[in-house]
């Protein structure tokens, strides 16, 4: 029940209306009988939105599109691994004090280790935004050979060059065998869902395909990596991951994630339904 002793927490980006955080954290919090509740903020004045959180004692938000990068000047503290990655997706607020921190790179890493062990793999990384920035600086960490393909040849050029990785057009890489491929870019998020980022040519039995959209859940290019016996992993793994991070962040507690994915995915799957 809220009453006056209850903790704010939020999502703050541009849009945020199909955010499924709220879902994950409200659940997460019932279960870790924490008496805090946790809403969507669509923001248009980031200063405003920060000052409102100091002046209301929010506790801590999640930060996402257009607002990770944006939000480092303006934080009171980053931790050292946020500023690695130049991406926040965490505020805590201590006292009047925020502090930016990144749970997107352990999220992905977690994810992908429950089908992979990283180290020595060869990875396909698909975007050059914060998400692709996140992911690869745990890709880094876990001892990956990693190669970049973006739209823009500057931004992945330029995120390779800062982790050490390699970075080639995708046409250029037809041949090539690879353990791993991820896609960290919006490419197949509805209202597109038919497109794909990725031709059918690099999707070969056996390789773990990762994409970060959740919405929809099986996107295209998780539809056809299934069809040519891919093993895959869906949005909403590392979404979970990285939101239950986030919670021990704000709390110093972890909640159970199995728990919580499977009551995630009963929710989706009634408004898939048409029972929502």
């Amino acid at each position: 029940m809220i009453d006056a002793q209850t903790l704010l927490y939020g999502v703050i980006g541009n849009p945020v209306k199909h955010s499924l955080s709220p879902i994950i954290h409200n659940a997460a919090f019932e279960r870790m009988g924490f008496n805090a509740a946790y809403l969507a903020f669509e923001v248009n004045d980031l200063i405003g939105t920060l000052n409102g959180i100091r002046g209301l004692g929010i506790s801590g938000v999640s930060v996402t599109i257009p607002f990770k990068t944006q939000v480092i000047p303006l934080l009171d503290q980053v931790e050292d691994i946020a500023r690695k990655i130049q991406a926040v997706n965490t505020i805590k607020n201590e006292e009047g004090r925020l502090v930016g921190y990144n749970t997107d790179w352990c999220g992905a890493v977690e994810a992908l280790e429950e089908k992979v062990d990283l180290k020595g793999k060869k990875v396909l990384l698909l975007g050059a935004g914060g998400s692709a920035r996140a992911i690869g600086f745990g890709l880094k960490e876990k001892g990956s050979q990693v190669i970049i393909s973006n739209r823009s040849s500057d931004k992945a050029n330029e995120l390779a060059k800062n982790l050490g990785f390699v970075c080639k057009p995708l046409l250029s890489m037809s041949e090539l065998e690879f353990d791993v491929i991820i896609n960290a870019t919006t490419v197949g998020m509805s209202p597109h869902h038919a497109e794909s980022p990725l031709p059918k040519i690099f999707l070969k039995e056996g390789v773990v395909v990762m994409d970060i959209v959740y919405q929809p859940l099986k996107t295209k290019l998780l539809q056809e990596a299934e069809e040519r016996g891919c093993r895959t992993i869906d949005g909403l793994e590392m979404l979970v991951h990285q939101g239950m991070a986030q919670i021990e962040i704000w709390t110093g507690r972890r909640p159970d994630i199995g728990q919580i994915k499977e009551g995630l995915r009963s929710v989706l799957d009634k408004e898939i339904r048409g029972e929502r």
